[in-house]
């Protein structure tokens, strides 16, 4: 007799018995209804009793007639269909390789073009300087022998004016007073043929033009869960090789493959002495601090003690860190766009608006947030870029309050309040944007309802005070209404709730070693680690 694995003392038939499980030898020849089993003739008396009961070949003929309905519907409709799957996948593998094998000839067809114009334009150019050099040399060899004839007429006359001086008579001086009149003539300069080179210092967006455009699509994988290996900083807006960045592109990196810590660690945890609403933890372990409109600058260490302070002369309204050359850059109040340089605030230019936030490019550009609109200014203050209005006349972004770049993508995230006044519909987002500004997506705050954080949730409405991308391209956003702060990938999709708080998540930042700096309530500060990284593999970027 065999027994149930959940139900220890409980036994059941195996497929194919003929005999009962509860009465050795009984032949199974009836049907117990209620218990939808076949039955032995002693079961009526005892394991069935009461039960209604049939013969078994009785209930056969529908069981055949089911049996056979699954054979005709499987072989004329679910097969044929698989078939039909199968043969389309077929097709889609020959095509994926044939299309991508196209792709790549082109692709190096292309590159070899240009090589081959690139030496082309070389070769002319070398041609050029070696012509230019034989007709500087003949002009200089030229007028080499014309100073040295000089030089020995000059000479020769030198000495006729000794020989006169010492044994000449006065004619003869005087003669010679008269040749030295008319002095001889120095041979006039020769105006050579000029040229210079100054290399490209920044040639990667024109070979991305001249490469041509990539144009690619694709979608996220999946969503990593709490505690499950994945290879995070899937953002959007990337090519499939780094040739050229779109709005739908995406491209193979190398990078490491994360893992979200089961429960967030605290680092540490302190007051800070100053009211903070922008943090920019710096490269050394420290952290620049500003409160919107005050106009002190506070450089903080990692327990809170105050290490610097600098004074501006109006309100700030928004600080951020280059990433190329760690100094400081802030937009206050009067429309400035200032850089921190050996201790003083260095003018660098103005915007026409008051400027709501800033963000320093990896590229070393300045995004600056404005009412209706975002522009991104070389560190001179000419206009690369700016958001514009769509067809309908709204702005594309309205109310932008926070702006951070992605590290591996540089896609760009705007915390958008979406103001009302400002054109907006009253409901705060984060639009996410390639370098083209092309939106890429944007995230309303939707948690999953099957995510069950460990700790208190929020209800209220999406309130994005702070917006940072993190080293692989996860975006970190702190949702001050709900008090707490969420992680998504660069896709927009959900992976968790990092923390949460009895106060609202006023500004975050995260430093080179992917520590979360959190300013909680204006003055308690946390330093936050929700993930630890594995090793190192290749990924695609979407």
């Amino acid at each position: 007799m065999a027994t149930s694995l959940f139900k220890a003392q409980i036994p059941f038939r195996i497929k194919g018995q003929f005999t009962c499980t509860h009465h050795k030898g009984g032949q199974l020849d009836l049907y117990c209804e209620e218990c939808q089993i076949p039955v032995c003739i002693k079961c009526v008396s005892t394991v069935h009793k009461s039960h209604p009961l049939c013969d078994l070949s009785e209930i056969i003929h529908q069981t055949k007639q089911d049996v056979q309905s699954f054979i005709d519907k499987t072989e004329k409709v679910d097969l044929v269909q698989i078939d039909q799957y199968i043969t389309s996948t077929d097709k889609h593998l020959k095509d994926n390789t044939s299309n991508f094998d196209k792709l790549s000839h082109h692709l190096k067809t292309q590159t070899n073009k240009l090589k081959e114009d690139l030496d082309q334009l070389t070769a002319q150019t070398l041609s050029l300087y070696q012509q230019m050099e034989e007709d500087n040399t003949k002009l200089l060899q030229t007028y080499k022998q014309d100073l040295e004839v000089y030089d020995a007429k000059l000479k020769k006359q030198v000495q006729e004016c000794k020989i006169a001086l010492q044994r000449g008579s006065d004619i003869q001086i005087y003669d010679t007073g008269c040749e030295i009149q008319s002095a001889l003539t120095l041979p006039a300069e020769p105006t050579l043929c000029t040229a210079s080179f100054t290399p490209n210092q920044n040639p990667e967006v024109h070979l991305k033009q001249a490469l041509g455009e990539v144009n690619t699509s694709c979608h996220c994988q999946g969503q990593a869960s709490p505690g499950h290996d994945m290879s995070v900083g899937s953002s959007t807006g990337q090519g499939s090789t780094s040739t050229q960045q779109n709005s739908t592109g995406r491209k193979k990196v190398k990078s490491p493959v994360y893992r979200l810590l089961p429960q967030t660690k605290v680092l540490g945890n302190w007051t800070s002495p100053c009211y903070i609403t922008s943090v920019c933890p710096t490269i050394d372990g420290q952290v620049w601090t500003s409160a919107c409109d005050d106009i002190t600058l506070n450089l903080l260490d990692r327990k809170g003690k105050v290490i610097q302070k600098i004074k501006h002369n109006t309100g700030i309204t928004e600080i951020s860190l280059s990433p190329t050359t760690n100094t400081l850059w802030v937009c206050d109040l009067d429309n400035n766009i200032t850089e921190l340089v050996s201790g003083r605030l260095v003018h660098r230019f103005g915007t026409r608006e008051e400027p709501r936030c800033i963000c320093i490019t990896a590229s070393n550009h300045v995004i600056v947030g404005m009412n209706k609109k975002i522009s991104k200014f070389t560190t001179e203050g000419t206009l690369l870029h700016t958001t514009s209005a769509a067809g309908t006349g709204k702005p594309f972004v309205c109310t932008p309050y926070r702006i951070s770049e992605c590290p591996v993508t540089h896609n760009v995230a705007v915390a958008d309040l979406g103001n009302t006044l400002h054109g907006g519909e009253g409901k705060p987002r984060v639009v996410v944007i390639d370098t083209d500004f092309k939106k890429l997506f944007e995230y309303d705050g939707k948690v999953p309802h099957t995510y069950q954080p460990t700790s208190q949730s929020g209800s209220k409405r999406f309130t994005p005070w702070g917006v940072v991308y993190d080293s692989v391209g996860n975006l970190v956003i702190g949702d001050c209404s709900n008090n707490r702060i969420i992680l998504i990938n660069g896709c927009g999709e959900f992976l968790r709730i990092i923390h949460t708080y009895d106060y609202f998540a006023l500004a975050i930042g995260v430093d080179r070693e992917d520590v979360l700096w959190a300013v909680l309530g204006y003055h308690d500060i946390k330093l936050l680690q929700y993930q630890s990284a594995q090793d190192q593999q290749q990924c695609i970027i979407s």
